[in-house]
């Protein structure tokens, strides 16, 4: 074995084996690899960077004024929001009848004055002054003679200038910043004065205010400014209001410049670059003065060469050390990545780690997807519930309220999918569904958002600027909801429901939500349209319930007759349909004719159990109904399972069929209940308890409705008197027909005559 000088054996056998190792030698190749690449750059930049440096330069320096040029707008726009507030102020006038000053107005005034001064740390003073005399300040009054000839003078402007322009038709002018003294301390200011616009006037008050300019530009960050540059701002007019630069002489550089309003400008003049900016807030222009070259550039070429010369070697250096110092972490990686068994390049074997890690991160990331869509529904499901969340929920649930309201108003809507002659959707998810509903919908709306509410129930978010556009809006759904019904949901009826506009805010999704349910209870059972507008719906006052009819749909499921059951049924549907009625309405009355069948079936222990599940069946129907013939199939079904279900005896005298019919035919006759006891050969307290149990009523009430109902057709439909019909339905006399009448009917018969023949 040959050992290298100064080495040991051991270190020799080390070294050896390092070398051997592949993975080393990778990682010395690619550095060095990455060595070249990098001395090629860097030679580009070297020959190429100096000369884009100041360009890069002055590309910050552009986005720097840009924020320059927005904090001086949000402080001219907090001057004309002092002015709107001044403005405000109470008092039109301050002098009383005899033509002085109300004090107590004018130390009102000062002292709103002094409480919006004192926000603003850049204003130096506010003047207010009505008649150009007296000028009220947050420190006192003055007159304006003695406000800008002692305290506020300058050689271009004094009193008499300034009560001169207040008095003159004028924009809101800022006028340029100038050297004020005051004459008896001579304490010397740099002030702008901005006095507000006499043509469009809020109130009687003229203002002005004076603005400290070093104040104001110590509030604006001007050192991030390339140095040596310096800012000058225009005002609309292009005068100079302000400059950083004293001296400036800009004539012969506006001459030069054309500039576009709706744009920005440069010029090159003598060694200096000049940039105009125009602010979108109140049209002034900002000049940015810059240096065109930089000086001393020889110097800056020759560390640049030097920087790359040293670079080079080091990276040289640093592509041996970090050979091996990371030699061991690359293997460490490839542990993690589950590969380090396997032969073949590191490189390679990382490489293809990381795509398995990719695919991996992009099925979380779907998984991801599906958790956040989750998080938003049940964010907006639980804003319907109407109940108080704690404070860390709700800041939760504030994360996900830009998702849901991209817009400031909204509408909500709902769409409920039925399947037709028992049709489902097996092969589809709820998930797709949404899904897919959410594709169509955004096809025709701009921004819709959709949630599965329940079963087949779905919620739209719709987004609108305007409530103008809600009109609109409705037009497209309804458009949608047709075209999914042959389309996409074919064999499917879809009906919807739109609720009305309202502010995107979450605590309006409650109301919005209880609105759409009560347009689906309040929707019309005759309505042709797929969508309910709930704008349009209209207080419905008058329904069909014949009671006379209730208890003839009683008797005739006594005594068998379902033929003419059904067509009970029939007429009160149909009179209700014509009548347009609300959904709620006609499904009250169907649930109460549907209970008045259910009275008259077998309630034996063995049949309760089938009673319960028609019971449920029968609700539930009536319940997803959405036309009324849905209602009268889903009554017609009830009914005749119901009559199917009655146990009697037609040979026997005591079954329901026989004593209705026997009263029906008799009830003109003193009934008795002995007589009907021995026309049935029973005792009669047997028949009152057997009839009370069958009948759900005792005898003698269910004799008078019988009686009542065959009075009721003789004032209709006949002349008789009052006293003729109580003797023609089996009344003692007139006064017995007249009371009993009146007990079951609420009105006497001569009135219920006077109603139904009017």
């Amino acid at each position: 074995m040959v050992f290298i000088e100064g080495m040991t054996s051991r270190e020799v056998i080390h070294l050896n084996r390092l070398i051997a190792n592949r993975g080393l030698l990778q990682i010395f190749f690619a550095l060095q690899l990455v060595v070249g690449i990098m001395f090629i750059f860097n030679y580009i930049v070297y020959k190429n960077s100096i000369s884009g440096i100041y360009e890069k330069v002055t590309e910050n320096n552009r986005m720097v004024i840009k924020n320059i040029i927005q904090s001086f707008d949000t402080s001219f726009s907090s001057i004309n929001n002092l002015m709107f507030n001044i403005h405000a102020l109470p008092y039109e006038q301050i002098m009383d009848s005899d033509g002085k000053p109300d004090m107590e107005k004018v130390l009102s005034l000062q002292d709103s004055l002094a409480r919006m001064v004192t926000t603003m740390d850049f204003v130096e003073d506010a003047i207010i002054t009505y008649d150009y005399k007296m000028a009220i300040t947050p420190r006192g009054t003055s007159s304006m003679e003695a406000l800008f000839d002692r305290k506020y003078t300058t050689n271009k402007y004094n009193s008499a200038f300034w009560n001169h322009f207040i008095r003159s038709e004028h924009d809101f002018t800022v006028f340029p910043a100038e050297t004020y003294t005051e004459s008896i301390t001579g304490y010397k200011r740099n002030l702008m004065v901005a006095v507000d616009s006499s043509k469009i006037r809020m109130s009687n008050k003229k203002l002005m205010v004076m603005i400290d300019v070093n104040k104001l530009l110590n509030s604006i960050d001007l050192k991030a400014m390339i140095p040596g540059a310096s800012l000058i701002v225009l005002d609309a007019d292009r005068n100079i209001i302000l400059s950083t630069e004293k001296d400036l002489d800009l004539v012969e550089i506006l001459n030069d410049v054309y500039f576009n309003p709706s744009s920005e400008a440069s010029l090159t003049h003598e060694n200096f670059e000049y940039n105009f900016y125009k602010s979108d807030y109140n049209g002034f222009i900002y000049i940015n003065k810059l240096p065109y070259k930089f000086q001393n550039i020889d110097s800056v070429t020759d560390a640049n060469q030097w920087i790359m010369y040293g670079a080079i070697v080091l990276t040289a250096v640093m592509s041996v050390l970090l050979s091996i110092y990371l030699y061991r972490p690359v293997k460490n990686i490839l542990h993690l990545l589950g590969g380090s068994n396997v032969k073949g390049n590191d490189f390679v074997k990382i490489q293809s780690g990381i795509i398995k890690m990719q695919r991996e991160n992009e099925s979380l990331k779907n998984q991801m997807g599906l958790v956040n869509a989750e998080i938003r529904r049940g964010v907006f499901l639980q804003a319907l519930d109407g109940y108080a969340h704690s404070r860390e929920y709700e800041m939760q649930m504030q994360n996900h309220y830009a998702y849901l309201f991209q817009r400031r108003h909204f509408v909500l809507a709902s769409i409920h999918l039925q399947p037709l002659d028992g049709n489902e959707l097996p092969e589809l998810s709820v998930e797709e569904i949404t899904e897919m509903i959410g594709h169509g919908i955004q096809e025709s709306l701009e921004h819709a958002v959709v949630f599965h509410e329940d079963h087949l129930k779905f919620l739209v978010l719709i987004g609108i600027e305007q409530p103008s556009e809600r009109k609109k809006a409705l037009k497209r759904f309804e458009g949608y909801v047709r075209q999914a019904e042959h389309d996409t949901f074919a064999g499917f009826k879809l009906w919807g429901c739109v609720g009305r506009v309202f502010e995107s805010q979450i605590s309006n999704c409650r109301e919005a939500y209880e609105e759409l349910r009560n347009g689906f209870l309040y929707r019309s059972v005759n309505t042709k349209e797929s969508v309910t507008d709930t704008e349009a719906i209209r207080f419905v006052p008058d329904i069909h319930f014949p009671f006379h009819k209730m208890d003839k749909l009683s008797n005739c499921l006594m005594t068998g007759k379902t033929d003419e059951a059904m067509d009970i049924v029939d007429e009160i549907i149909d009179e209700n349909a014509s009548l347009r009625v609300h959904f709620h309405q006609l499904l009250h009355i169907a649930q109460t004719m549907f209970f008045i069948m259910l009275r008259q079936a077998d309630a034996s222990e063995e049949s309760r159990q089938e009673l319960f599940r028609l019971e449920t069946e029968v609700m539930g129907r009536l319940q997803r109904a959405y036309h009324h013939q849905e209602i009268r199939e889903a009554l017609m079904e009830g009914l005749r399972r119901v009559a199917a279900m009655r146990n009697y005896d037609p040979k026997s005298k005591l079954n329901p069929a026989f004593i209705s019919q026997y009263i029906e035919l008799h009830y003109m006759e003193n009934l008795y209940l002995d007589h009907m006891a021995e026309v049935l050969d029973t005792s009669s307290k047997y028949f009152s308890n057997y009839f009370k149990k069958t009948f759900g009523v005792n005898y003698v009430e269910y004799l008078n409705k019988v009686r009542l109902s065959h009075a009721r057709e003789y004032l209709k439909n006949t002349d008789l008197s009052i006293a003729e019909i109580g003797e023609k339905t089996g009344f003692t006399n007139s006064s017995t027909f007249t009371t009993t009448f009146k007990k079951y009917c609420g009105v006497s018969p001569s009135e219920y005559r006077k109603k139904t023949v009017n």
